[in-house]
């Protein structure tokens, strides 16, 4: 039996473990990977008290402070795929490889996952031409047609990191306006290489006969209700994230979207026993620093939940 597990492995997870390891809370900490969503960025420069640091090493260097830790028990490459709680008010957690955990307490940290499109041949061609990470995989087009589909930060961002690369940026935007940071719309309404199709969604992604890689889309003019097929090399989706909340829906309050409803003075969600920080909460905003500080506030309620019972 724990007094708490926490589930995540991102920023605000590690810095969850850490502060229970040094209060000595018996901790364990399960997850399928150290980093979060910065896991996949070539250069983060606002991580603070760090001018710059990669995605990879970010999370290397995560990984490395819980480990140096004593008292923390860390069950990695796994997941975790439900919670029940007990009549005694504890809690079991069960992960995809079948492991079971007892526990008193949770933090919930496990953040969130990128939004498909949800159209015919996205599954198809995911991997051949259908990207979800510009950081990871812009290299790979150079010379070629692509798309971008969204219209806030993480779509202008794909579109600069393909600049370098791509001969040609369809961007697809739903709407009549762009939501990202003004400096980069800036960037990007203005380059050469950038075509933004606005009141646009793409309704099929598809591929030539015998290929296996995509060779163009059919999209729609959501105002006129025309719809048109483009020639392209592949597409990259960049339309937010979903919250990793799943396995805790029939437990805690969620928001619309799928956020965890919490206390934001204490962290504490509407489960008794159960807390939640980082983007997998309904926080303002999903920043690292941001997603850190509220896990630790997280983890001191804990602390003084423990030292009263």
């Amino acid at each position: 039996m724990y007094d708490l597990i926490i589930i995540g492995g991102g920023p605000g997870g590690v810095a969850a473990g850490v502060y229970a390891a040094r209060k000595k809370i018996k901790t364990a900490l399960i997850t399928d990977g150290f980093g979060g969503q910065s896991l996949v960025s070539n250069g983060i420069e606002n991580w603070i008290g760090t001018k710059s640091i990669s995605g990879y090493d970010l999370a290397k260097s995560l990984e490395e402070h819980l480990r140096a830790q004593q008292g923390i028990d860390i069950v990695d490459d796994d997941l975790v795929t439900s919670v029940a709680k007990r009549d005694d008010g504890t809690f079991l957690v069960t992960t995809k490889k079948g492991k079971t955990v007892e526990t008193k307490y949770i933090l919930l940290t496990s953040g969130s996952r990128r939004k498909r499109l949800g159209v015919p041949g996205e599954d198809q061609f995911d991997g051949k031409g259908v990207v979800f990470c510009t950081t990871c995989d812009a290299p790979l087009f150079g010379g070629k047609t692509v798309a971008v589909v969204g219209g806030g930060n993480s779509a202008l961002e794909g579109v600069e990191d393909l600049l370098q690369y791509a001969s040609k940026i369809y961007l697809f935007v739903r709407s009549e306006v762009l939501r990202g940071d003004p400096v980069t719309q800036e960037k990007v309404k203005s380059h050469p290489q950038v075509e933004i199709l606005w009141n646009s969604v793409i309704e099929e992604i598809h591929g030539g006969e015998g290929s296996q890689f995509v060779t163009g889309v059919k999209y729609k003019d959501v105002k006129t209700g025309e719809s048109k097929d483009l020639p392209l090399d592949g597409v990259f989706v960049e339309i937010g994230l979903v919250p990793n909340s799943d396995f805790v829906k029939d437990l805690v309050q969620l928001n619309d979207i799928g956020h965890v409803v919490v206390d934001h003075k204490t962290q504490q969600t509407s489960c008794p026993g159960i807390w939640a920080a980082g983007d997998v909460s309904d926080v303002l905003y999903d920043q690292n620093n941001i997603s850190v500080g509220d896990a630790i506030k997280a983890t001191l309620n804990i602390y003084d939940k423990i030292k009263k019972s």
